[in-house]
């Protein structure tokens, strides 16, 4: 039971902050009836809804999570007596809102109904005001019960009654919600009883199902060899992870995405864990030789279908002494788990240099430092702190849970005078506090040992969001003392007032149970945080590494003033009364909440570009500028027309009036009519490149007819109407950074270079963009704010694709240094999911007439056999001279297919017939056969394509040219024939027409023949070097025989192209971040939110937050 209180004035009062008593809080917005579509890159739609009521201040993107998320979707009684769905964001925030009101009601956390009262209108005006919002389970699950009265089969869930202090199975579903997003579990070293191995599969599964994610350390289990008591040795740790991680595939609805809801953690000296550090890099080249043999690279493909540990974070658990045995340069001894004793000694630097490669490799394992863990941890008496969260921000006991929170700091934060609204923010945690340690009371649990402990110690996980734009728009580089001086204050506040808030509440309620026991150790760890404010370097006591302090000269003096008051409260209450909660902040991803509150950015990350895309009711996007910019230039004494030049160059003008070179009147000029103009000028408002919007199918066959232009042209994917028209290279770059923009500021007119950090982001920005900032900006961003939070910050590093593995080594060790709790690292182009793509167009075709003129004169006596027969396959394979093949085929015999050979399956409907496309290739990747296979066994039309397949693959094999095909059988017709199911290719005439449709586009790159160009591209196909960067098959070279000389034949070289892109905002987010996974709900490429994914077209989270 928690410590009783003898304080007299029981129940928090609560003053009216941003609300009135004379106005009703939902009457304080106006409201929109939007409807929600969610599309998949293909424009088929996933979700619709209509009538979504939300206030006018919400984004279309925080609308659609909304109605698809968090909408209750049946047993929401009507108007009309019957039963339907949630249809407004009034009615989510008051079943939230009213859910807490009444708990705290019931359990006395008010000391009158009139603070009650303003409790709850506090919250409404919060959540719709997009100031503060709880994690998604929180909006799943909680106040269906007191709302809607919906109760549901109970789940096997836990909870212990606070009257009583009993432990007691739920007996419904949502009488008492599960409002907990993280999750941390113990295994023991059994295989079957409760508690065990196989027990954990099932408790994981109870979390996953209601969108939670989970985190355990494994290092119980016993190493491969270990004895058994029966008799024996253990078949090892690693197998029962791929057990795990196969339980959690089939379980998670994300699938196998890199950052899926599960944690798993292994000590660093463990037995098995040099194969631990190597399992997903191992695995990673099955994922390349599966690539390589034709199978799909997209993670719900089955390349990474097929391999195991693509369902979890890893990370090493690192003690102190391990780096000081690497910087003497002795060995790390590997115990065994039964006895104790030590199996294997290995050299700590080559353990070290073993971690650093795999994050290279493939982004994992993580680090989390066991040994500054666990200094900060406030109830050491209840064991030691061994494992995280899947997100590592929430890190504490094992069988305990935290339910988080975010506040948005742009909503606190004045910009007349660029000062952060500290009353408000204050008001704000103590508020928000409350309503999580609320939660904790209410809530329910998926095991007995989860229930007890999260009662025991009541951790709560209170975080903020949108710290990177604050700082853009106050014009602070992110990567700077003051924005750290800044972004310390802040958080020292924030856990400050909140463990300030505990106290209030213990001195009410009682602290938590298992106070009395810690409080020495939890004193110390208060203490240690109030000298981080004050920067009192000689006042931490218990700690190996001294933490990053706030800077005085660094921070505004409001601010400081703020932090060390906030600090001086909760070490004095906290003394008084004890604490309420174990632990109260953490720094969460914000993936889907994020975007609910419309933040630019998450938690403590910077922005990841400057210029973004705005979802337009209905689908479609228009491209805008990050909202962060014009304040930023405003703050920085720009003119209102220098920001609107700077903002034009990174955004574009959107349209071709006043463009140079290419604009109405010189359009005009050329024969364009003024609706064909319209239509150009409409394209552009969402295009990278002008290029992209002069073809066919934005002004039609009439209008290119008119100009004189022949199908043969305007349909070949190489040919430039704008360069037919006669504008040069230089005059179409000039109109392209007019109209569509650079996608950065770089170069901007009037804008100083010494301005340039302020905008500095994650990535570079733009094809011109060369700047980002710098890995260990990020760490020392992190090592300002780990100082004041109770547990740990969820953030991914993030470095360039040519970083090494010595940079690696060097931010992991940086990190430890600084005093984090843990770090994860993601080096982009680590994973084989998407080709690297950041090459424009032009710069393409520069390279590529770089190259052309580089011929090679080379005499054929020196020419060995194979490689003039290679040289006459690229010379039929390239050549548009069908004679010249014919003649070629006559002299080469019939060409064999490798053994084992590459090609791709390409799944598709034809009005409502299912085929299956599958290719073969040669080692060139030049098409060797085809297979066509239809889902209706033993029709007569299934065995007639089979046999066209095989005719089709044997005269492609005597040479005859792929182009011939595709000119005789594109655009035949017969039944089953009409809409396709296919990402490129939405109608056709005929199966047949269909396939030299797919085969033309994927072999030959014509584009003519499809509708929508943005596919995904296959890669490492053909090259078996993993490690190193993609190359494509490669370039025909200039050969000609002349007279015997003595120059040397050179071999073929292989060269990189870049591969193009079109004016989707599918190819703007590859280039932002080349191997992000698309979202497993509507398949749109995915961004970073800590160290998970987020979704912004429909605002799914592919973590647990």
């Amino acid at each position: 039971m928690p410590t009783k209180s003898t304080n007299k004035n029981a129940g928090l009062k609560f003053e009216r902050q941003f609300t009135s008593d004379t106005v009703n809080v939902f009457d304080m917005f106006d409201y929109d009836y939007r409807t929600s579509v969610i599309r998949n890159p293909t424009g088929e739609v996933v979700f619709e809804m209509t009538n979504v009521e939300v206030p006018q201040q919400w984004s279309q993107i925080a609308t659609d999570i909304l109605a698809q998320k968090y909408f209750r979707k049946a047993g929401v009684p009507q108007a009309d007596g019957s039963l339907g769905r949630e249809t407004s964001a009034k009615q989510v925030a008051h079943r939230m809102a009213n859910c807490w009101r009444v708990w705290g009601e019931r359990y006395g956390y008010f000391a009158s109904t009139e603070d009650a009262q303003v409790f709850y209108e506090e919250l409404v005006y919060c959540i719709l005001n997009q100031a503060c919002v709880p994690n998604s389970p929180q909006w799943f699950n909680t106040g269906l019960h007191e709302s809607y009265g919906i109760k549901g089969k109970p789940q096997g869930h836990y909870y212990v009654d606070q009257n009583d202090g009993q432990l007691k199975k739920s007996t419904s579903a949502y009488e008492r919600p599960q409002p907990h997003a993280c999750f941390i579990l113990s295994v023991d070293d059994d295989l079957v009883n409760e508690g065990g191995i196989m027990d954990l599969w099932v408790r994981e599964a109870r979390i996953f199902k209601y969108g939670s994610g989970v985190g355990t350390n494994f290092s119980n289990l016993r190493g491969e060899g270990e004895k058994l008591s029966g008799g024996g040795t253990s078949s090892g740790l690693m197998s029962f992870l791929k057990i795990g991680d196969r339980a959690a595939g089939a379980i998670k609805s994300g699938g196998t995405t890199r950052r899926a809801a599960k944690m798993v953690c292994l000590d660093l000296d463990h037995p098995e864990i040099e194969t631990f550090i190597d399992w997903k890099v191992e695995e990673e080249k099955k994922v390349a030789a599966l690539i390589a043999a034709g199978y799909s690279s997209d993670y719900e493909g089955e390349a990474y279908r097929t391999v195991s540990g693509q369902n979890s974070n890893n990370s090493v658990r690192i003690p102190n002494e391990f780096f000081e045995r690497l910087a003497k340069g002795e060995d790390w001894e590997l115990v065994g788990r039964m006895d104790g004793k030590v199996m294997k000694k290995v050299s700590a630097k080559a353990l070290w240099d073993k971690i650093s490669y795999a994050a290279w490799r493939c982004a994992d394992p993580g680090t989390q430092y066991d040994t500054t863990i666990n200094e900060w941890h406030t109830c050491p008496k209840g064991g030691r702190i061994r494992a995280s969260n899947p997100c590592s921000e929430y890190m504490f006991l094992d069988n305990t849970a935290c339910n988080l929170a975010s506040a948005n700091l742009r909503k606190f934060f004045n910009e007349s005078d660029n000062s952060f609204d500290v009353k408000g923010f204050e008001y704000t945690v103590r508020l928000w506090t409350t309503v999580l340690e609320v939660s904790v009371l209410m809530a329910q649990f998926p095991s007995k040992e989860v229930a007890q402990l999260s009662y025991d110690y009541r951790t709560l996980g209170l975080g903020y969001a949108n710290l990177g734009s604050m700082l853009m728009v106050s014009g602070i580089p992110y990567d700077s003392d003051e924005a750290r001086g800044i972004a310390g204050a802040i958080t020292a506040i924030m856990t400050g007032i909140s463990y300030k808030t505990s106290a209030e509440i213990a001195g009410i309620l009682g602290a938590f149970p298992r106070y009395n026991e810690n409080k020495e150790d939890m004193m110390r760890v208060m203490r240690n945080h109030r000298a981080a404010a004050y920067d009192a370097d000689q006042a931490y006591v218990g700690l190996s590494i001294k933490p990053q302090g706030i800077k005085a000269k660094d921070c505004p003096d409001y601010l400081l003033k703020a932090a060390c008051k906030a600090w001086d409260d909760a070490v004095e209450y906290g003394e008084k009364y004890g604490y309420r909660n174990a632990q109260t902040t953490v720094i969460a991803p914000t993936g889907t909440i994020g975007l609910v509150m419309d933040c630019d950015t998450t938690g403590v990350e910077p922005d990841f570009a400057l210029v973004k895309f705005k979802k337009l009711s209905g689908g479609g996007y228009f491209k805008i500028i990050n909202q962060s910019v014009p304040q930023a230039l405003a703050n920085l004494k720009y003119s209102e027309a220098e920001q609107d030049a700077i903002i034009k160059y990174a955004v574009g003008a959107a349209s071709f009036a006043g463009a140079p070179f290419i604009n109405h009147q010189t359009l005009s000029e050329k024969g364009f009519i003024a609706d064909e103009i319209k239509k150009l000028d409409d394209a552009v408002m969402s295009a990278f490149e002008v290029g992209f919007v002069f073809n066919v199918y934005t002004l039609g066959e009439e209008c290119l007819q008119r100009l004189g232009f022949k199908p043969e042209q305007y349909f070949n994917f190489d040919w430039s109407l704008l360069k037919a028209l006669g504008f040069t290279g230089a005059e179409i770059d000039a109109a392209n950074d007019y109209v569509c923009g650079t996608m950065t500021i770089e170069g901007a007119p009037h804008l100083k270079e010494e301005h340039y950090p302020v905008f500095d982001c994650a990535n570079k920005c733009g094809k011109k963009g060369e700047r980002y900032i710098h890995p260990h900006g990020h760490i020392r961003m992190m090592a300002a704010t780990q100082p004041f939070i109770s547990g740990a910050i969820s953030k991914t590093i993030n470095l360039p694709n040519e970083a090494n593995i010595n940079e690696i080594a060097d931010c992991y060790h940086l990190s430890w240094e600084l005093g984090l709790k843990a770090c994860a690292l993601y080096r982009d182009g680590s994973k084989l999911s998407q080709p690297l793509s950041n090459k424009s167009d032009s710069k393409a075709d520069e390279d590529a007439s770089a190259e052309s003129t580089d011929s090679q004169f080379i005499d054929v006596g020196k020419l060995t056999v194979d490689e003039l027969l290679d040289e006459l396959q690229k010379r039929m394979q390239a050549s548009p001279d069908t004679k010249l093949k014919r003649q070629l085929s006559r002299i080469v015999e019939r060409k064999s297919l490798p053994t084992k050979r590459r090609g791709f399956t390409q799944k598709a409907r034809i009005n409502g017939q299912t085929i299956f496309l599958r290719t073969g290739e040669y080692s060139d990747n030049t098409l060797g056969e085809i297979f066509i296979d239809l889902a209706k066994e033993g029709s007569t039309l299934r065995s007639l394509m089979n046999c066209f397949a095989i005719a089709v693959s044997v005269g492609l094999q005597y040479g005859v040219p792929l182009e011939e095909f595709v000119e005789k059988f594109v655009f035949t017709k017969f039944e089953p024939a009409g809409m396709v199911d296919h990402p490129n290719i939405k109608s056709t005439t005929s199966i047949v027409d269909f396939v030299f449709r797919c085969l033309a586009y994927e072999y030959l790159d014509r584009t003519d023949l499809v509708h929508v160009l943005d596919r995904p591209e296959v890669m490492n196909t053909g090259n078996d070097d993993w490690d190193e960067p993609t190359e494509s098959k490669p370039e025909l070279s200039d050969v000609r025989v002349i007279a015997s000389t003595t120059v040397p034949a050179p071999k073929a070289q292989k060269t990189q192209v870049a591969v193009k892109s079109d004016n989707s905002t599918q190819e703007y987010m590859k280039s932002m971040q080349s191997d992000a996974p698309a979202c497993n709900t509507c398949g749109h490429i995915t961004v970073r939110s800590g160290t998970c994914y987020k979704c912004l077209n429909c605002g799914n989270s592919m973590g647990c937050s």
